[in-house]
């Protein structure tokens, strides 16, 4: 090992001329800096180094000892006071904490990058992984989506577009400037709805994201779109994925050519030269949070639960789909889950649905058994 890839032992801690002075620390401090190297080797965010980097030490300062002295019993400890202290956090915060806390321990007790050979050497101990299934926690639909989060029904769907068309029509009528705003979260809704996507997702659409399926020719121009602001895995930048239009939802082909093609788009002064497929009145583009205050408002006005957001339109998506009997890895790769477990929590399938089931498994197996009790 020459010791020059990022994560290596520093050769300043190699030279055996070279005394350290508070060895632990110093020691620490290097497999820090170490780690942080080799994460942004594999191109992960700043930003999330540095959340990372955090935990750690909270976790350091928590055990009061070092990585080459940690054992499993030290996450259960900290696991329990992170979630009984002044401010308990949630299991899923708690995931997050406990496979950070795993992949550094994966990164020091790795033998490529010296540290185990080191701190043998240096300390009479080596560190190892401490984060394991059996003390680490799991993901389950039962913390991982709070109970509320669901899937809209076809008609609280109808009943929340309705209405958004509706005030655009009734602001239209009156002469108000807020039309133009109001038809344009009524696309953004109904676009999100038809293709699944995260808020972001939906935000940073550009109008040329939409292109052909040069298998469905039908839809022209929309049949598929591409997500350029997908997200990623934990730590990278945003991926891309590419949504093909489904039959079910082929209604949305002529909305996002009105609105595109249209002068609709082009009432907003800014729209002129600009790619955004979402533009603001004073801006090129729509901010983050407009889309999810403008649906919150919404479903407030026609009685929807509280719980409701804007994500749950991506639920909404999925279950839609699964009940109209697509594909399950079809439907993963639609929404861009790298699991089909994460797929599985955002289904809520409707009561009607679940009666058809039971009803065609009986059905397939009652010529069955009239076969067998003939034979």
């Amino acid at each position: 090992m020459d010791g020059e890839f990022p994560g290596f032992v520093p050769k300043v801690l190699l030279d055996p001329s070279i005394a350290l002075f508070r060895a632990e620390d110093r020691v620490f401090e290097a497999m820090v800096d170490g780690w942080t190297s080799e994460m942004l080797a594999r191109g992960n965010q700043v930003s999330t180094i540095k959340d990372r980097v955090s935990l750690l030490r909270r976790f350091q300062s928590f055990t009061n000892d070092y990585p080459w002295m940690w054992g499993p019993g030290d996450i259960n400890e900290f696991a329990a006071e992170r979630l009984s202290g002044e401010r308990p956090i949630k299991p899923t915060t708690l995931r997050t904490d406990s496979n950070t806390i795993a992949m550094f321990c994966s990164y020091v007790s790795n033998p490529a990058y010296g540290w185990v050979a080191f701190c043998e050497r240096t300390f009479d101990s080596i560190p190892s992984q401490i984060v394991f299934e059996w003390n680490s926690p799991h993901h389950s639909a039962d913390d991982a989506v709070p109970t509320g989060k669901r899937a809209f029904t076809k008609p609280e769907l109808q009943l929340i577009f309705d209405y958004v068309d509706d005030l655009a029509d009734s602001e239209y009528a009156r002469g108000s400037k807020r039309w133009p705003n109001l038809l344009r979260d009524s696309n953004a809704f109904k676009i999100c709805y038809a293709y699944g996507l995260r808020r972001r997702e939906l935000t940073m659409l550009d109008t040329v994201d939409f292109g052909p399926n040069p298998y469905v020719p039908d839809y022209g121009m929309f049949g598929a779109l591409t997500v350029r602001w997908a997200k990623g895995v934990k730590g990278s930048g945003p991926r891309r994925r590419t949504v093909l239009t489904v039959p079910e939802f082929d209604w949305v082909v002529e909305l996002a050519d009105k609105w595109i093609s249209s002068e609709r788009r082009g009432r907003f002064s800014h729209a002129d030269g600009s790619l955004a497929l979402w533009p603001s009145e004073r801006g090129n583009r729509i901010s983050l949070g407009t889309l999810g205050d403008a649906f919150t408002a919404a479903r407030r006005a026609v009685g929807l639960p509280e719980d409701l957001g804007l994500h749950c339109l991506r639920h909404s998506y999925v279950t839609h789909l699964l009940e109209a009997k697509y594909d399950p890895l079809f439907v993963q790769q639609q929404v861009g889950h790298a699991y089909a477990s994460t797929t599985s929590l955002y289904t809520s399938v409707s009561d009607n649905f679940k009666q058809r089931a039971v009803q065609e498994m009986i059905a397939a197996r009652v010529p069955a058994k009239t076969e067998t009790a003939h034979a």
